[in-house]
């Protein structure tokens, strides 16, 4: 018998009654609440974060052990197939140009852009600083970002480069010290010098970083890195990049779920039934499965006109689309004075712009928020879009990419995962509570 077995036989207990008496629906809040939320002696322990944690409930027992068979992620071949076309034109009408992001490296050398981004990319959690920030930080005191400054006083460096008050305080210094330690601990100087030391193979270096415990580097932000020393050209030739993914997250996520490139039985579960982020780590992983199938597919289809790894996805699938176009960001307006409607591209906005355009100066109030997708006005927002204003798509685009895909599937309103933290002043780790002692759960 399983936890939910167990669950099931004994709510039954307490409602065999077509009528629900008060007494009854008690026992049967009490049961719910010990199930999902409350934990006992011998309830066993979970491997998470390099050491073992007692099961947060029963549930969160069953949940690891059958949650793959009840979500029953799949990837469908089909709809890669579709989604590796629309990329492809989009290849062709921007000759490549749609998947490459312009960095702005603040006129650091290659050197300089690699020891900042590889010492800082680990504390993007939570909030984090952009490297224009960053780079003046280098700039106005080099001496901030040298190894053994960092691994001495770990807790100076997150200061000096202003994350401490973003949250976290004691992971951002463990992701300092750890960082700077993986590069002294080779004899080397520099994290520029890696690309040597693993002989230029995008594969070992990933596996070491992501290896090192409490670096703060997991796939995706693993992943982006590398993707980024490559496209700036501070890497030459690598090995390995076309195994380097898509960084994963919720819009590239959310993207994979809405055109159906990734499919489930059920809608994803709440993050406050996804203890431990189970779920949120298998989605995460195959998502990024998914969009190396649509690359799979699109460089089968047409081996000539493809982009050289999946990871270069990452600016069209992550900003353009799933940041900007699959996103509500199309807002509906209604003039105070007039009750006319109109959809804008701002949610700044406070005038009435159709009363504007008459020479009248009115006052207009939000209505509602929408996909572009969903309103004949789509083109309203798409044009204010940096993608559309960089006129590298001929013809332009007027709607989202993926448009006509997502309508057939019919499952574009599909929402990606949460996850809450196991450590931290709102993790897992400080919510339990034990059977009969009430109480527990998570503050804000």
């Amino acid at each position: 018998m399983t936890e939910l077995d167990y669950f099931i036989s004994k709510i039954k207990c307490f409602s065999s009654d077509d009528n629900l008496n008060i007494e009854s629906a008690r026992n049967i809040v009490k049961e719910i609440n010990e199930f999902l939320f409350t934990t006992h002696d011998d309830i066993g322990a979970i491997y998470a974060l390099g050491r073992e944690y007692n099961y947060f409930s029963d549930f969160h027992k069953y949940w690891e052990n059958n949650y793959k068979e009840l979500l029953n992620v799949k990837i469908d071949d089909v709809q890669c197939e579709k989604v590796a076309d629309v990329l492809h034109d989009i290849y062709v009408r921007t000759n490549g140009k749609a998947f490459k992001e312009i960095y702005d490296t603040c006129d650091l050398n290659q050197h300089e852009v690699c020891r900042v981004r590889f010492l800082t990319a680990n504390q993007d959690f939570r909030g984090s600083r952009s490297f224009k920030e960053l780079s003046q930080v280098y700039r106005d005191d080099p001496s901030i970002f040298d190894l053994k400054n960092i691994f001495d006083e770990p807790d100076q460096f997150v200061k000096n480069i202003g994350t401490t008050q973003l949250s976290q305080n004691d992971k951002r210094v463990s992701y300092a010290k750890n960082i700077a330690n993986f590069i002294l601990e080779k004899g080397l100087n520099s994290p520029f010098d890696l690309f040597q030391y693993y002989n230029k193979d995008l594969r070992k270096l990933k596996k070491a970083m992501v290896d090192c415990q409490g670096a703060g580097y997991g796939n995706k932000k693993t992943d982006m890195l590398l993707r980024d020393m490559v496209v700036l050209n501070i890497w030459i030739n690598p090995i390995g990049f076309d195994e380097i993914n898509v960084a994963s997250d919720v819009n590239t996520i959310k993207v994979a779920l809405r055109t159906g490139i990734l499919q489930t039985d059920i809608p994803l579960v709440s993050s406050f039934l996804d203890i431990f982020g189970i779920q949120y780590s298998h989605i995460d992983d195959m998502s990024a499965q998914a969009w190396r199938m649509v690359w799979n597919k699109w460089k089968e289809r047409y081996p000539k006109e493809v982009i050289s790894s999946p990871c270069l996805l990452d600016y069209l699938i992550y900003s353009v689309i799933g940041k900007t176009m699959c996103k509500e960001n199309l807002i509906q307006f209604e003039c105070d004075k007039y009750q006319h409607k109109f959809f804008w591209h701002s949610g700044r906005n406070k005038t009435c712009q159709l009363c504007y355009k008459n020479g009248e100066k009115n006052t207009a109030h939000i209505v509602k928020r929408i996909l572009p997708c969903d309103s004949n006005d789509a083109i309203a927002y798409i044009k204010e879009t940096n993608f559309y204003k960089s006129n590298v798509c001929s013809p332009n685009i007027s709607n989202c990419p993926f448009y006509s895909i997502c309508n057939t599937y019919n499952k574009k309103y599909l929402q990606p995962p949460k996850s809450i933290s196991i450590e931290g002043a709102t993790g897992w780790s400080t919510a339990y509570t034990d059977k009969n002692s009430g109480g527990g759960g998570l503050m804000s």
